[in-house]
């Protein structure tokens, strides 16, 4: 028997935890938002840096479950190239789709999956220039 789709992705959430994408501070970052969920205590911080209107580079910091910080990691690999334009019609269901999981059973986990769109709203109403 092999192991079922579910289980895949959440060992990919795992590995993402370990080992994460664009991990890491943007020292001259256009923007930059830091947001904390109080319930669990997850905390991350968005970097962005922005060229011809244009998300050249997404990294972030921060530390809790595995579910933000997979979340953070794909996120900011969906983030790169995106037109600023174009960000304030990210919705949650975006998101969630990068985790390939289904949280709708989860709200608690679901906020922790969403930490990053929050960053990254709170991201945009704050320019570090």
């Amino acid at each position: 028997m092999g192991e079922s789709l579910e289980d895949i992705y959440q060992e990919y959430i795992i590995e993402l935890y370990k080992n994460p994408l664009n991990f890491g501070e943007i020292k001259d970052a256009d923007h930059k938002a830091e947001v904390y969920n109080a319930a669990c205590g997850d905390r991350i911080i968005l970097f962005l840096k922005v060229k011809n209107k244009t998300i050249e580079e997404a990294k972030f910091t921060g530390q809790g479950c595995a579910i933000s910080q997979a979340s953070a990691s794909l996120f900011t690999k969906y983030l790169k190239g995106k037109k600023l334009e174009d960000l304030s019609k990210i919705a949650k269901n975006d998101v969630l789709s990068l985790l390939k999981i289904d949280l709708s059973k989860n709200p608690t986990r679901m906020r922790c999956a969403l930490l990053p769109l929050d960053a990254l709203k709170k991201a945009l109403k704050t320019t570090t220039l």
